[in-house]
C-alpha cells in the first residue's frame, strides 16, 4: 500500500454522557445480538459492487459502515481505486470475518492474501466467499486467534486487523462467538496484537489497526507504550451510525523510536 498521506477529520461524536454510552460494552453487545437475530438478515448481501455469502454468528458488514469504512482506508473500495497494475504484494486479514477485505484485495491485485479467524463459522464463510470470486489460487484462510496457527516463518507486507475495538470488563465471558467480532475482555487480544504483529512483516512491512472512538484509545495507546510500539495516526473519518457520530481511525503500528 503506497499511501502515505496522513487526513485527521475531528471528531464531531458527542463528549461527556453521550461518549460514554457510546463506549458501553452492553450497547455493543446489544448491537451484535440485533445484527445475529435480526428476520431479515440475509444469506446473500451485496457490497464492493459484488455480491457475498452470509453464515450465521458471522458478523454481518451490512449491519455496520465499517466494512466499508476498511475498504476505503486500505484503497480497495470501488470510489477508491482504478485497480492496481501489477502486484501489492502479500497482506494478511486478522479477523475476516465474511472475507470481504481479503478476497478484494486478492481481486485487486495482491499476490498472496491470508485471512484469519478465531470463529469457525468466519472460516468457512470466508472460504465460500473465495470459491465464490475465484481467488483460491492467492488467497488461504485459517482457522486462528491472532497469529497463533501460521507457519512460523510467514511474512506479510501489510497486515490489517479491523478489531472487536470495544472494551468489555476483563472477566467478560463471551455469550456466543460473534461477540468475539465486538467486544475485547480488558484489551487482550489487543495487547498481543500490539506486542506480536510486527515480528510477522517483510523488511519494510506494515501494521494496520482498523479502531474507532467506540473503544479506549487512551488505553489503547499506554498499551502500545509498555510493549514498545508507537501508533500513528494515518487517516480518520466520522461517521453516523444511528444516533452516534463514530470516528474510524486507521492506525499504524511500528516499533518505538525510543
Amino acid at each position: 500500500m503506497n499511501r502515505t498521506n496522513v487526513v485527521h477529520q475531528p471528531s464531531s461524536a458527542p463528549v461527556g454522557e453521550s461518549h460514554s454510552q457510546i463506549q458501553s460494552h452492553k450497547r455493543s453487545l446489544a448491537r451484535c445480538e440485533a445484527s445475529r437475530t435480526r428476520p431479515d438478515r440475509p444469506r446473500v448481501f451485496d457490497l464492493a459492487g459484488l455480491s457475498w455469502d452470509l453464515l450465521d454468528d458471522v458478523f454481518a458488514p451490512i449491519h455496520s459502515p465499517s466494512t466499508g469504512v476498511a475498504l476505503d482506508f486500505l484503497g480497495l473500495s470501488p470510489s477508491a481505486r482504478p485497480r492496481t497494475a501489477g502486484s501489492r504484494g502479500s497482506m494478511l486479514e486478522i479477523g475476516c470475518g465474511t472475507g470481504v477485505v481479503s478476497v478484494v484485495a486478492a481481486l485487486d491485485g495482491y499476490e498472496r492474501v491470508v485471512g484469519t479467524d478465531i470463529n469457525l463459522h468466519a472460516v468457512r464463510n470466508t472460504e465460500l466467499n473465495v470459491a465464490r470470486h475465484g481467488v483460491g489460487d492467492r488467497m488461504r484462510v485459517a482457522h486462528s486467534d491472532l497469529f497463533d496457527s501460521l507457519p512460523p516463518g510467514e511474512r506479510f507486507d501489510v497486515i490489517f486487523w479491523s478489531s472487536n475495538y470495544v472494551l468489555a470488563p476483563e472477566d467478560y465471558a463471551y455469550r456466543n462467538v460473534c461477540e468475539q467480532a465486538f467486544v475485547d475482555p480488558g484489551y487482550a487480544a489487543h495487547q498481543r496484537f500490539l506486542e506480536q504483529a510486527v515480528r510477522w512483516t517483510t523488511p519494510g512491512g506494515r501494521v494496520l489497526l482498523h479502531f474507532t472512538n467506540r473503544g479506549d484509545t487512551g488505553l489503547l495507546r499506554r498499551l502500545a507504550a509498555e510493549c514498545g510500539r508507537d501508533l500513528r495516526l494515518r487517516e480518520s473519518r466520522t461517521v453516523r451510525e444511528g444516533e452516534d457520530a463514530v470516528e474510524h481511525l486507521l492506525l499504524e503500528v511500528t516499533p518505538s523510536a525510543k
